[in-house]
C-alpha cells in the first residue's frame, strides 16, 4: 500500500504538468478579431423629411442615434397586441424548436470542452486464461484466474492548441445558434404584430366597402323614386343596380384575405386555425409611434441577430483554420494507469500486487497524399467565404433599413395625398347627388363620383395600414428587442457562453 501511494501522486503530477504546459502553449492558426462594420454615419444618402420633422401629434419623427427602449411592440400602445405577442412567445412552435436547438448546441460545446482535460476511467476485470506454446515456447504455465482493478488516465497533449481551437469553434457555433434563437424570437414577435395589423386593416377595408354599399343602396332608392315619378328611364335603375353588384364583388377577396390572416396568426400563436383568436385588434385603437428610434449603422451591426449570427459563424470558421493547422503537427498521447492485479480475489488489495504504467505515444503525419494541407487550405477558403458573407449580411441590413426609412417618408406623402383625394371625392359625390336629385345631371355622373370616392376611401384605409406595417418592418430591421434584454422567454435554456 505504501509503495502504491508513493507512486500515484507522481503519475498524477506528471499528467497535471502536461496539462499546464499544453494550456499555457500558444494555439496555432489565426486569432479571431471582431470585424469592423462598414464606416457609415447614416443609412440614406439624403436627409429624410422625417428627420427634420418637428415633434407633433400627427407627424412621425425619426430619431437617428437612439435605441429602442423596452419591448418594441409596446410603442403601439395596444393591450391587444401586447397580449397576442405574449401568447406567441409562450406557445410558438418555431421558437420552441430554436430554443431546443440552442440548448443542443450548448451541450455540444460543453462536451467538446471536456476534451481539454484528462480522461479518467476506472477499469476492473476478472478472468481465467491459459497461454499456449506460441506465446511462451517450451515453458508452460498452467491455467490461472486473475483479478485486476484500478484507474486509467489518458491525456492528449495539446501543445499546438488544436483541441482548444476545436472547443472555440464549437462555442462559436453555439453562439450562432443563440443568435438564430434571437432571430426566431424577432420573427415571432414581428409576425404576431404584422398579422394582427393585417387583420385590423382588412376589417377596416371591409367596413369601408360595407359603408359604400349602404350609399349604393341609397343611390338605388333615389333612382327608383325618380323612376317611379317618371323623371328617369329604366336604364338608370339598372345602372344603379349594376353598381351595387360590382361593389359586392370587392367583399369576397377581402374576406378571404381576412381568413388567411386569421389562420396565419393562429399558427404564430401555436393554435389550430379552427380556434377563435383570443383578442381582436381594431386599427383605430392602435397608436402610431410618432417618435421612431433608429440606431446608428455601427450599432445595428452589433444588435441584429442575422449579423451577429454571421459574425459567430466567421468566428467558428476562423477557429477551424487553427484545427486544420494543428493536424499538421505530431499528436502526443499520454496514458497512465495505477492498479492492483492478483491471482486471488482476497489478495487483490495487497501492497505486493501494485501495478502501474506510464506510456507516451507520438503519431506524426509523414505522407498523406496532401490531404492535411488541402484541408487547411479549404478551411482558409471557408473563413474567407464566411467573411464575405458577413460583409454581405451587413450591407443588406443597411439597405433594408434605408428602404424602410424612405418608405416611411413616402407613406406620409401617400397618406396626405389619399386624405386630400378622399375629401375631394366626397365633395364631388355630394354635388353629383344634389345635381341628380334636381335633375341637372344623369345617374352616370353620380356613379362615376361614387367610384372615385370608393377608390379614395379604400386607398386611405390602405395607406394608414401600410404606414403601421412599414413602422413594424423598420423596428424588425433595426433588430427589435433581444430576449436577453426583455426576459420574455419563460423556458430560457442555460447559457454557457
Amino acid at each position: 500500500m505504501t509503495m502504491m501511494h508513493g507512486r500515484a501522486p507522481t503519475l498524477g503530477s506528471a499528467i497535471l504538468l502536461a496539462c499546464a504546459l499544453s494550456l499555457g502553449a500558444c494555439a496555432v492558426g489565426p486569432d479571431f478579431a471582431r470585424p469592423t462594420p462598414p464606416a457609415a454615419s447614416r443609412y440614406t444618402r439624403d436627409t429624410l423629411r422625417a428627420e427634420d420633422a418637428p415633434k407633433s401629434d400627427t407627424v412621425q419623427h425619426v430619431a437617428l442615434g437612439r435605441e429602442i427602449e423596452g419591448n418594441w411592440w409596446t410603442l403601439f400602445h395596444s393591450d391587444a397586441i401586447d397580449q397576442l405577442v405574449a401568447q406567441a412567445l409562450d406557445h410558438n412552435r418555431s421558437l420552441a424548436a430554436a430554443m431546443a436547438t440552442l440548448a443542443q448546441a450548448q451541450e455540444f460545446a460543453l462536451a467538446r470542452a471536456g476534451g481539454q482535460y484528462p480522461q479518467v476511467n476506472l477499469t476492473a476485470g476478472a478472468g481465467r486464461q491459459q497461454y499456449g506454446k506460441e506465446f511462451l515456447g517450451p515453458f508452460g504455465i498452467p491455467p490461472f484466474t486473475y483479478f485486476a482493478v484500478g484507474p486509467t488516465v489518458s491525456y492528449a497533449l495539446d501543445y499546438t492548441g488544436g483541441v482548444r481551437r476545436g472547443v472555440e469553434q464549437q462555442y462559436a457555433l453555439a453562439e450562432a445558434e443563440q443568435h438564430q434563437r434571437d432571430a426566431a424570437y424577432l420573427s415571432v414577435t414581428g409576425q404576431a404584430v404584422m398579422q394582427a395589423l393585417a387583420i385590423a386593416s382588412v376589417r377596416a377595408q371591409i367596413d369601408t366597402v360595407e359603408t359604400i354599399l349602404v350609399q349604393d343602396r341609397d343611390n338605388l332608392r333615389l333612382v327608383q323614386s325618380a323612376f317611379d315619378n317618371g323623371s328617369v328611364a329604366r336604364e338608370d335603375v339598372v345602372t344603379a343596380q349594376s353598381q351595387i353588384a360590382n361593389d359586392m364583388t370587392l367583399l369576397p377577396p377581402m374576406r378571404q384575405e381576412l381568413a388567411q390572416a386569421h389562420h396565419a396568426l393562429s399558427v404564430v400563436l401555436g393554435r389550430a386555425p379552427a380556434n377563435e383568436l383570443p383578442h381582436d385588434v381594431d386599427l383605430g385603437q392602435i397608436t402610431l409611434p410618432l417618435q421612431v428610434p433608429v440606431s446608428l449603422p455601427s450599432e445595428l451591426a452589433h444588435r441584429r441577430p442575422d449579423i451577429l449570427a454571421a459574425e459567430a459563424r466567421l468566428h467558428a470558421a476562423t477557429s477551424a483554420v487553427g484545427v486544420a493547422q494543428s493536424n499538421l503537427y505530431p499528436k502526443i498521447q499520454l496514458t497512465a494507469s495505477v492498479g492492483q492485479e492478483s491471482l486471488k480475489a482476497d489478495q487483490l488489495f495487497n501492497a505486493t500486487n501494485d501495478a502501474w504504467s506510464i506510456i507516451a505515444g507520438l503519431t506524426a503525419p509523414v505522407f498523406d497524399g496532401g490531404t492535411l494541407r488541402a484541408e487547411k487550405r479549404a478551411a482558409v477558403d471557408a473563413m474567407r467565404a464566411s467573411a464575405a458573407t458577413y460583409e454581405q449580411t451587413v450591407l443588406e441590413a443597411f439597405a433594408q433599413v434605408a428602404d424602410l426609412l424612405e418608405g416611411l417618408d413616402h407613406d406620409a406623402e401617400q397618406l396626405d395625398a389619399q386624405d386630400h383625394a378622399q375629401q375631394a371625392a366626397q365633395s364631388s359625390l355630394e354635388l353629383a347627388r344634389i345635381s341628380y336629385k334636381e335633375g341637372n345631371a344623369g345617374i352616370l355622373l353620380v356613379l362615376d363620383a361614387e367610384r372615385s370616392y370608393q377608390q379614395a376611401r379604400l386607398g386611405f384605409v390602405r395607406a394608414v395600414a401600410q404606414r403601421y406595417l412599414d413602422t413594424v418592418q423598420l423596428f424588425l430591421a433595426l433588430g427589435g428587442t433581444s430576449p436577453g434584454d426583455t426576459a420574455q422567454l419563460r423556458s430560457e435554456p442555460r447559457n454557457v457562453l
